[in-house]
Order: structure tokens, then sequence, then C-alpha cells
């Protein structure tokens, strides 16, 4: 449906981006765009894309369209396993539009050690928040890690690292997205070269974290109420 033609150009966009600047691989992680909303539709729903499918050969027509009970609107190719995780962001945070799941591997390497990171430099928690948090380990595709998922969002972070799998990244546009997730990966490296000499990792202090945090903060609320225009 033409409706939906541009949201999916953007999600095949961005996976090819992705892949080129070596942020993907082969058929790891999901990519999602909200396209709808209730309040202006009377229905939610998303674009994401389709299960162990190579990114390169991604075509629009290859983009899954689903609502928020998992029901198909369009595609022939089954979406990814992780449609439940997306859809639970969607429904959690209405300022998020464009969700970023992949396996990078900084920020992937702390998700093995299980280490969240704190507020090191003011980008960071300008765009993705007080602390890049853990969600704790559940199976993928399961309803755990659905749960667990919506559970942690609710802080308004835009980026989370998932225990033993990877990262999840959220944007009020799809540039955003992909700038939050390249500034996660910086800092998740900078992080563990700071963790290496084994001294004491310096923080930025309480009240300029704040003053980022609610810079964020009110961003995210202008957008969830353009939104819900």
């Amino acid at each position: 449906m033409p409706e939906y033609q541009t949201h999916k150009q953007e999600v095949v966009n961005t996976c090819h981006t992705l892949l080129e600047r070596g942020y993907l691989k082969a058929t790891e992680g999901n990519i999602s765009a909200r396209t709808s909303s209730a309040q202006t539709s009377g229905q939610n729903t998303f674009a994401i894309t389709p299960s162990n499918y190579d990114y390169a050969k991604m075509q629009v027509d290859d983009i899954c369209v689903l609502d928020f009970d998992m029901q198909s609107i369009e595609g022939e190719m089954k979406p990814s396993i992780e449609s439940g995780m997306h859809a639970a962001v969607y429904q959690t945070r209405p300022d998020v539009h464009c969700i970023i799941h992949t396996h990078q591997p900084y920020a992937s390497a702390l998700a093995l050690i299980n280490m969240p990171i704190p507020a090191l430099f003011d980008e960071q928690v300008r765009f993705l928040g007080r602390s890049v948090d853990i969600i704790s380990y559940a199976p993928s595709g399961t309803g755990f890690l659905k749960n667990a998922v919506k559970a942690k969002v609710k802080n308004n972070n835009n980026a989370f690292i998932l225990q033993n799998h990877g990262v999840l990244v959220f944007g009020v546009t799809m540039e955003q997205a992909i700038h939050n997730m390249a500034l996660l990966e910086k800092c998740a490296l900078t992080y563990l070269l700071a963790l290496m000499t084994e001294k004491k990792v310096s923080k930025i202090p309480l009240p300029i974290r704040e003053i980022a945090f609610a810079k964020l903060r009110a961003d995210e609320k202008k957008f969830a109420e353009i939104k819900n225009i």
C-alpha cells in the first residue's frame, strides 16, 4: 500500500547505510519505523525488517508491516523474530519513531560482562540518556525479552545494552537513531579502553547530567505531542 512505502524505503535505506558502515552483518539485528498511530489513522502499525534475510539484498517489498498485535498488514516475508520487542517499545514510548537493534562489537562486549555505561560525556546524556543500562538476559524473540524491554525503556533513555545479546537504540527520526547508535558505539569503545587502564573512570557532574537529560526529555515530550495531534 502506498501509505507505507516511504517508511519501508526508510528502513531499507537504513539497512544499507549500516551495512556499509559495518554496524550490520549478514542477517543479524533488525530495524523498524513507526508508520502510523491510533490517533491519526485509528491503527498502530510499524514497518520492520524480515527474519533471517541478507541486508545486502534487502528491497522495499521485503519489508513487513505489522500492527501492535503482530497481525500482518503488508508483506509476504516472515517478520523479524524481535517484532514483539519493537511493538512493546512503540506502545510504551510515544516519542520513539525508529528502532535499531544491532550486535555491534564494542557495546556487545559490555553486554558480555554485564557492564552499563555511566554518564561519561555531555553528548551521551543529551541524546542517549542518563546512562546506558543493561536489560537482563532473555532468549531472543520471547515474551520474556519483550517484557524485560518494556519495563526498562520507561526510564526514557534512548540506548540500552541487551545482556549477552546486543544493543537497542531509539530515535525520533531514523537519522537520529543512526546518530544515537554510532554515539553508543563510541561511548562503549572509550569506556572499554578506560576500564583497561584500571584507573578510576570520571563521570560528568550530576548537575550537568541533569541539565542535559532535561533537554532530552523536552525533545521527547515535544515529539510525542506532535505525533498525537
